[in-house]
C-alpha cells in the first residue's frame, strides 16, 4: 500500500521564469542553503536539449525524526532526490525519484508546469512506498506529509526568488 502525495502551486510569473527559479543552478543552491536541511548539496546539474536534470542531497537530523523512524534507522537520514524537467513553451513535465538512506522504499512523483492566465501553475502527484512489515504504512504517511510540506516550502521559496529577480 502506498501513500499519495498531491500538491498544487500557482505563480504570477510565466512558465519559463518559474522553471528557471525551480531548476536553475543558482536558484537551487540558494534554496538548499536556505531550506535544504543538514549538509544539503546539489550533487549534479545538467541542462539538456529540452530541459534540465539535477540531483539534490538533503539531510534530516535524527532528533527531528519520529520515534517509529528512529527505531528502524539510527542516525540522520539522507534523502537523494533526482529531478528531470522537459518540454517547451507553455508546458514542462517532470519526474522526481527520491530514496531515503536506510529505508527500503521510494518516493516517486510526476510534476507539470503549465501556463495559467498571466501566470503559471505547478501540479505534483506521487506516492510513497515503504517496504517494512508492520510499520511501513505509518512511515509512508509520515513521509508523504513531510514531502507535501517540503513542496509547499519550496513553492514559497520559488515565489520569493521570483519576486527578487523580477
Amino acid at each position: 500500500m502506498a501513500s499519495r502525495i498531491e500538491h498544487r502551486a500557482t505563480f504570477p510569473h510565466g512558465v519559463a521564469d518559474v522553471l528557471a527559479a525551480q531548476s536553475g543552478e543558482d536558484a537551487l543552491r540558494a534554496r538548499l542553503a536556505e531550506i535544504g536541511g543538514k549538509n544539503a548539496t546539489l550533487k549534479d546539474h545538467t541542462v539538456t536539449g529540452d530541459g534540465v536534470r539535477y540531483t539534490l542531497l538533503q539531510g534530516v537530523p535524527a532528533e527531528k525524526l519520529p520515534q517509529a523512524v528512529r527505531t528502524i534507522h539510527k542516525g540522520d537520514l539522507v534523502v537523494q532526490r533526482e529531478h528531470t524537467w522537459s518540454g517547451s513553451g507553455e508546458r514542462y513535465t517532470g519526474t522526481i525519484k527520491a530514496h531515503v538512506s536506510g529505508v527500503p522504499g521510494e518516493i516517486t512523483a510526476r510534476t507539470e508546469l503549465t501556463a495559467d492566465g498571466g501566470g503559471s501553475v505547478q501540479r505534483t502527484t506521487g506516492e510513497v512506498k515503504v517496504r517494512i512489515p508492520f510499520v511501513g504504512g505509518k512511515l509512508e504517511g509520515f513521509i508523504a506529509e513531510q514531502v507535501t510540506s517540503l513542496l509547499e516550502t519550496e513553492a514559497r521559496f520559488t515565489a520569493q526568488w521570483l519576486a527578487r529577480e523580477h
